[in-house]
């Protein structure tokens, strides 16, 4: 056998070798999703342009297209093609969810905070917002003081409950708190007059307002009540398979695939990058 031939033989059996090693080194959550060739991920329902159901029940949105570049990554890490199963989840259930293995990857709308990261990991931050207020134009609510005497609908288990609820016990008002399991429960009772007003982040009010059937007769109102950092939620104590979904998102950012991405979701509805956003994106771009 020529030299050429023989180096050429080598050369297939060493990356036979090195992808049949690396099939044998995953572990943990990349372990059992090669194992089941499946991925699956927990999708907000209304949590428009994050995670929604289409005309077709089927999950798309923001959020949605980047855990699919999370899918891609790790489809290379494990050496297979997988299956994606999606999961409904809502505020009350999405950490509980994720930290009983029950999901690998939730594609919603969540902010990452510390108190949340006791049970729970995330990727890099995706979109930036914060606590504001919907209510119907003419209620006479410009801020959280105009609450009082009021009712208002609060997500169980999102930030914004907690922040509405300091801000209410602070100021020592008499609201009236209608517990609901997520946003669509929120909007509904907004537009059937069971409360006076919605509280979440404010780009998910813009969300309810863009799907309702009239946009015109609501308002988002009021300062920013909190900072909201969203950002994809991984398993705790998965190193490796947070390391494969970092490595997509910065892909994502540095290669400024991300614009697109961002254009093609908030783009309708007006909502342009910020610098705060736009710093993120740039400072999560990281290098191989």
């Amino acid at each position: 056998m020529k030299l050429a031939s023989r180096l050429f033989a080598a050369g297939i059996v060493t990356v036979a070798m090195n992808g049949s090693a690396l099939a044998q080194d995953l572990s943990g959550r990349l372990a059992q999703i090669a194992d089941r060739g499946t991925i699956v991920l927990g999708h907000r329902e209304s949590s428009v342009p994050f995670a929604y159901l289409d005309e077709n029940q089927k999950p798309i949105g923001y959020s949605i297209d980047l855990c699919m570049k999370v899918v891609e990554e790790v489809e290379k890490a494990v050496g297979r093609d997988l299956n994606v199963r999606f999961v409904p989840v809502n505020p009350k259930t999405r950490i509980a969810l994720m930290a009983n293995g029950t999901i690998d990857l939730e594609c919603g709308s969540t902010t990452n905070n510390l108190t949340r990261q006791e049970q729970v990991e995330y990727l890099p931050v995706t979109f930036i917002t914060g606590t504001k207020i919907l209510t119907r134009k003419g209620s006479g609510i410009q801020s959280v003081d105009d609450l009082d005497g009021k009712s208002v609908a609060l997500a169980q288990g999102t930030t914004n409950e907690r922040v509405i609820k300091a801000e209410v016990e602070k100021k020592g008002m008499d609201v009236k708190i209608l517990p609901v399991r997520d946003h669509a429960e929120g909007m509904l009772a907004l537009e059937t007059d069971r409360v006076d007003a919605y509280s979440t982040d404010h780009i998910l009010l813009y969300g309810l307002i863009a799907k309702s059937r009239t946009p015109d007769a609501f308002a988002v109102v009021g300062d920013f009540l909190s900072y909201d950092p969203y950002a994809l939620m991984v398993p705790r104590n998965e190193s490796a398979f947070e390391l494969v979904g970092k490595r997509a998102l910065a892909q994502v950012f540095r290669s400024g695939e991300i614009d697109a991405i961002y254009e093609k979701w908030f783009g309708p509805m007006g909502v342009e990058q910020t610098d705060l956003l736009k710093a993120a994106f740039t400072i999560q771009a990281l290098p191989e």
